[in-house]
């Protein structure tokens, strides 16, 4: 029994190495890079899982939109964080004498590092969440209106009537598109033969 279990878990790890698996994932490097990172900064362990995640998991089980929103937000601050890591390391210094070029400094290898995260993450926002980036930069921009501006009051009064109207569109459609697709399942369903 055993030979056969371990003959399945051989041809299962084969074929996945093998075959292609669509779907995203984390590169080798990348995965060794993060190792290498969480070594040189050396939190503890209870520290890091105290149960207060950084990025909280509830916008995941959203609508796809939200999912992409809140992504792209998170990818945003992920590149402010690496940058700030990247300041907080030490300055790198010319080689000296004591130092051959085949072995850099740690902190030289943790720049490294961190530019080749900060890389990946520019590249996942700018191939794949460009449209969801403008967006969060324009929601950014409405947190920094100026609200005591008697001004801007005047404009924002002006301009109500009209966005109010969007608004209250905008929420009619989203209900009228529901209720076609509940339509359309209900009526997919009539038409679908029995099943026997």
């Amino acid at each position: 029994m055993l030979p056969s279990a371990a003959r399945t878990v051989v041809c299962l790890s084969l074929c996945l190495c093998v075959c292609q698996v669509r779907g995203s994932h984390i590169p080798s490097k990348m995965n060794r890079t993060l190792q290498n990172l969480l070594q040189y900064y050396k939190i503890p362990p209870k520290d890091r899982f105290s149960g207060k995640p950084v990025f909280a998991r509830e916008p995941l089980y959203s609508r796809m939109e939200i999912k992409h929103l809140f992504m792209s937000s998170v990818l945003e601050t992920y590149e402010k964080l690496i940058g700030q890591m990247l300041k907080q390391l030490p300055t790198p210094t010319p080689l000296t004498a004591t130092a051959t070029p085949g072995s850099p400094s740690k902190g030289v290898e943790v720049r490294a590092e961190l530019n080749y995260l900060l890389h990946k993450i520019q590249d996942l926002r700018k191939h794949r969440y460009q449209e969801q980036s403008e967006l969060v930069q324009r929601l950014q921009s409405l947190g920094r209106i100026q609200m005591d501006n008697f001004v801007v009051q005047s404009k924002a009064l002006w301009e109500l009537p009209w966005l109010y109207e969007q608004a209250s569109s905008l929420s009619n459609e989203v209900k009228m598109q529901r209720r076609r697709r509940r339509r359309r399942r209900q009526a997919q369903r009539v038409k679908a033969p029995p099943r026997v």
